[in-house]
This record gives C-alpha cells, sequence and structure tokens, in this order.
C-alpha cells in the first residue's frame, strides 16, 4: 500500500525499490478453513493449527520474493524473476484443480448485510415492547419446514445460544400482537434468535477492530523507519557485498518461518495441558500478548535509534546525514525479532479472531475485516507523523526531518510505545468483556423422542 508521506517528513531509501506484487483475496482464507468440519473435535482443533500454517505459506512466498526473486530480477533479468513468479502461480493452480472436487463448498445464503438490517430495523420498530407483556414468546425459526431442512442437512440443528450483551436487539425476534397475527413472518418485524445473535456477534468484533488499529501502525515502522535506520549504519558483510537496507524486512519473515512450528507443535501442547484450552491459549489473550511485544518492540527501536544518535554525535556527524555512522547494521535485529514475534501473535490471532467469531455467511467479510485493519496503519502512521511534526514545529524543533541524526526518531518511538500501551490497557477491558459465540446444540426430535 503507498504511504502519503508529508512533505518535510524522512523520505525512504530508493536503492531498492519494491518490485514485486500480488494479490491475497479475502476469500482464500476463509475457503480453506471451510474445508474443517466443525462436527468432529479432531477437525475443529486441527483448524486453530491451519491458520499458524496458512500464515507461514504466506511468509514462505513473501520471503522467497523478497530474497530470490528480487536478486534474479537484479543479478539475472526481469524476465527470469516474472518467470519465476509466472511459474509459481502455475504450479498453485494445477494443485489447486486437481483438489477441485475434494473441497466442501458452502451453499449460498443470500445478503448478509440484509439480515443485519433486517435486525437492526425490527428492534427500533419494536423498541417498545416488551417481552414480558406484549410478547408471544421467541422466534427460533421461520417455520416447521425450515427445521425440518435444517435438520436434514445437518443431523443435528445448530443454534447460535443467547446471550445478554446488546440486549435491545433482543426485540427483533420477540413476537407481538401483529406478528401472531400474521400466517407468515415479515423478516422486517421479526427476526430469528439466530439472526439477533449474528448480528451481536459482529457488534462484538468492532471494538477489538478499532483497538487493534494502533497495532498495525506499529507494523508500518518496519518498511519505512527501520528501512532509513539501516541505511546509515555498516551494511557490509565479507569484502564485497553490501546488504541493501529493504532486504532488512526478510528478518521479520525469517523469525516467522521458526517461530510458527515452535509455536505450535511445542508452546500449544505445553499450554493446553497448564490451560486445557484447545488451542492453548485463547484467541484474544494471543492477540493481547502481539500488542505487549508491539510495545516493547518500539521501546528497543527507541534505545537503540539513541545508541546510534549518539555515535553519530561523538564522531560530529549530526549534520552529515548521508554520511554512515560507524555503528553496525545487526543492532536492528532485536527489534525486527521482537516484530516477527509480535505478527506470530497478533497477525495469526486476528485471523482467527475474525473467522471463527463470524457469522458463517459473514466470514468473507471478516477476512476484509483483518485486512483492512492492517491496510489502515498506514493512514495512522501517516497521521502520527503529521501531528507530531505539526505540534513539534510550534516549539521550534521539528520531529522527523530530512536529516534523521536530528530527527528525534527515538522519541517518536517513545510516543509510539506510550500510545500503544493506553491501547493495550483498552483492549485488555474490551477482551475482559468478550463474549465469544457459543453453539447450542438443539436435538432433533427423534433424539428428544428416544429420550423421553
Amino acid at each position: 500500500m503507498a504511504m502519503n508521506i508529508p512533505k518535510n517528513s524522512l523520505q525512504l531509501p530508493q536503492e531498492n525499490p519494491p518490485r514485486v506484487a500480488g494479490i491475497r483475496p479475502f476469500s482464500s482464507l476463509t475457503f480453506a478453513a471451510d474445508q474443517f468440519n466443525e462436527e468432529k473435535p479432531e477437525e475443529k482443533a486441527a483448524k486453530s493449527s491451519f491458520f499458524n500454517w496458512w500464515y507461514l505459506s504466506i511468509v514462505i512466498g513473501a520471503t522467497t520474493a523478497v530474497l530470490l526473486v528480487i536478486y534474479v530480477q537484479d543479478n539475472v533479468g526481469w524476465t527470469q524473476g516474472f518467470g519465476i513468479l509466472a511459474g509459481a502461480v502455475a504450479v498453485a493452480l494445477i494443485i489447486f484443480l486437481v483438489g477441485i472436487k475434494r473441497y466442501r463448498t458452502q451453499a449460498p445464503v443470500g445478503s448478509p448485510y440484509t439480515a443485519v438490517a433486517q435486525v437492526l430495523i425490527a428492534a427500533a420498530r419494536k423498541r417498545r415492547v416488551s417481552e414480558t407483556r406484549q410478547g408471544w414468546g421467541i422466534c427460533y425459526e421461520d417455520d416447521e419446514k425450515d427445521v425440518a431442512d435444517h435438520i436434514e442437512s445437518q443431523r443435528r440443528v445448530r443454534t447460535l445460544a443467547r446471550t445478554n450483551q446488546f440486549r435491545f436487539l433482543d426485540k427483533a425476534m420477540i413476537i407481538d400482537n401483529i406478528d401472531a397475527s400474521n400466517n407468515t413472518r415479515n423478516p422486517w418485524r421479526l427476526c430469528t434468535l439466530n439472526q439477533v445473535e449474528e448480528v451481536k456477534l459482529v457488534l462484538r468484533l468492532i471494538p477489538i477492530w478499532l483497538s487493534c488499529l494502533m497495532f498495525t501502525a506499529i507494523i508500518v515502522q518496519t518498511h519505512t523507519f527501520f528501512t532509513k535506520q539501516g541505511s546509515t549504519m555498516i551494511r557490509t558483510i565479507g569484502p564485497n557485498f553490501q546488504l541493501p537496507p529493504a532486504s532488512l524486512q526478510s528478518l521479520i519473515g525469517i523469525t516467522i518461518l521458526i517461530a510458527v512450528p515452535i509455536y505450535d507443535r511445542f508452546f500449544v501442547p505445553i499450554a493446553r495441558k497448564i490451560t486445557g484450552h484447545p488451542s492453548g491459549i485463547t484467541m484474544l489473550q494471543r492477540i493481547g500478548f502481539g500488542l505487549f511485544l508491539s510495545i516493547l518492540e518500539m521501546v528497543v527501536s527507541a534505545l537503540v535509534e539513541a545508541k546510534r544518535v549518539s555515535i553519530a554525535k561523538d564522531h560530529g556527524l549530526m549534520d552529515t546525514p548521508k554520511a554512515i555512522v560507524p555503528m553496525n547494521v545487526w543492532w536492528l535485529l532485536p527489534q525486527y525479532i521482537i516484530s516477527g514475534l509480535a505478527d506470530v501473535f497478533a497477525v495469526i490471532g486476528l485471523q482467527e479472531l475474525f473467522y471463527d467469531q463470524m457469522p458463517e455467511a459473514m466470514r468473507s467479510m471478516g477476512a476484509a475485516a483483518y485486512l483492512s485493519i492492517i491496510g489502515l496503519g498506514s493512514f495512522i502512521n501517516t497521521a502520527a507523523i503529521s501531528l507530531v511534526q505539526a505540534i513539534t514545529s510550534r516549539r521550534g524543533g521539528v520531529w522527523l526531518g530530512d536529516n534523521l541524526n536530528r530527527a528525534h526518531l527515538d522519541y517518536f518511538y517513545w510516543v509510539l510505545a506510550v500510545i500503544s500501551a493506553l491501547n493495550l490497557c483498552v483492549f485488555t477491558w474490551v477482551a475482559n468483556r468478550f463474549v465469544y459465540k457459543k453453539v447450542e446444540d438443539e436435538e432433533t426430535e427423534e433424539e428428544k423422542g428416544a429420550e423421553s
């Protein structure tokens, strides 16, 4: 995603501009996760592990593009570089087509946005209706035919359990005198229990979405200011090779490649024995730890930048921003590693949360919501830079100017760390009040008769 950097802010080095782009359709994650049958405990547990390996595959592709394809384009030719990409896509397409008859697909259920609108309008129209005084009961299903069709297709009717949050929406499923007098259900006046609970699921995710936006602003630093820092440091490896500043981003991918298998094969089994949770820790706990690591990332980055500026000052390089500071680029290694670990926890956790806690008909929208969090990080970072520059310019010393040695980048990192810490407090407050999706399996009529 392109960033609109303010005019007086730091400019990124152009010696190694981005040359590889691609697409990531929203449906790929949800379609792959839909292949697991949630009715089977072993497949449900495997699906949690799937999100780790799906993200790992994405990182493998991105890291290969940065390290291999760019090298081929620079040293062999662009034709060969694009040929590698075309060949990889062709192989992936063949594999997809080979298994196309085995895939589990979901039948279309209509627009999920219409269902959401129906609940909101029905709740507003019945805002004065009382369940105890004017209500005839709760609408669980449309009619007996719908129940029969559901049982025939799924053996057991999977119904969302009723929750106490957002009680004002419950009025949408109360059967009042008008509903009782009609032979057919008006979906804009009377909604089912499942419809109402699905809207509640969406509403619960909005505060989580908002409280994770700051995390993505931290991610942007790895592609902008981290790269600028590296361009001013010693990057020579051996007698003849100099590491391009942008290639340092591959350290994040390498960290993820190492951390994901360790997390999935060692951490989860150990945590599972302690907590009893199938995934070791909950999705929100995983995201929260990722947010904490992003704070630690900014603290470490601020300390390293302060050290870099101190060395530049000792060598009289404060007013020569293009000069190489006698400090090895590997000082940046800790902040890149922490960034990769934060992705393993927060990014994968967000993927799983926005898939698992979305209504089934809206899971593609959940994937889009997760990706929008990452996309908005660039805009938040740009706004933060503009705001910091506007405030500091009134005091006579502009931060984040063209001269990195006098840009007070370490101060900016501290500001991000403090804001992220406050954001983590908000996330913790929201997470403690979050209600996970609860599925209530209703027995079929035959099972009820057998028990009676």
